[in-house]
């Protein structure tokens, strides 16, 4: 794993992957399959254990994430933000060469290919070694969307929200009471909890944070979408 001091949250498809390094835990970004899917790496930098947030792709370069070496991380689990299909092309593959523990959502688990070990709920949390993130459930981009939420104690909380918020606006729903359940969720659950220095990974594409999406929050509302 190759640290970056300039983190920017932008990797490009096919290409290296971005990590940032924390007090307490590192954060790698990694752009793997053919729809710019984002796969996470943390890792717990006391312990060495790892999480990994949608093992969406390009299992061979996940592999790579973790290395092969005595100091290689031990990947612990994986979490799945929701059922869509381009978010777990890999998720047999890395369990099965990991022995990971497998977490989604529970609306959502039963349409995933592997069994879930975990099921999340709202205000659930998942263990990353001597850390934590704990679990925000988004309804709306599908039922068990969840978010996962890790809050750095010398720094600013990171968010990492599958599909359910990218730059821009939140994540496609397919009707509008699947609209309105995603934007109370984020309105509730997200930015009014949660502050503007709050950084944003999403599932595909940049980075954001909440001081940037906040002001489009009537806008988001008012256009449906």
């Amino acid at each position: 794993m190759t640290d970056t001091v300039d983190y920017t949250g932008h990797v490009d498809p096919g290409g290296a992957p971005a990590t940032r390094v924390l007090p307490d835990v590192t954060i790698t970004k990694l752009s793997v399959g053919p729809t710019d899917n984002n796969a996470y790496l943390l890792v717990c930098r006391r312990t060495g254990d790892g999480l990994l947030i949608d093992a969406a792709n390009d299992s061979e370069r996940i592999a790579d994430l973790l290395g092969d070496g005595p100091d290689r991380p031990r990947l612990r689990s994986i979490v799945t933000t929701h059922r869509h299909d381009d978010h777990w092309q890999a998720l047999g593959a890395v369990a099965g060469q990991t022995g990971a523990n497998l977490y989604a959502g529970t609306a959502d688990a039963e349409a995933l290919p592997v069994p879930t070990d975990v099921p999340l709920d709202q205000g659930d949390t998942v263990p990353l070694g001597d850390a934590q993130l704990s679990v925000i459930a988004l309804r709306g981009h599908t039922p068990g969307s969840v978010a996962l939420l890790y809050l750095d104690p010398h720094g600013h909380p990171h968010l990492f929200t599958g599909d359910s918020l990218f730059p821009g606006g939140p994540g496609k729903t397919w009707s509008p009471a699947d609209f309105d359940s995603l934007m109370t969720d984020l309105e509730q659950r997200v930015f009014d909890v949660l502050p503007d220095e709050t950084w944003v990974y999403p599932g595909h594409g940049d980075d954001t944070t909440l001081g940037v999406e906040r002001p489009h929050l009537g806008e988001w509302r008012a256009r449906g979408w």
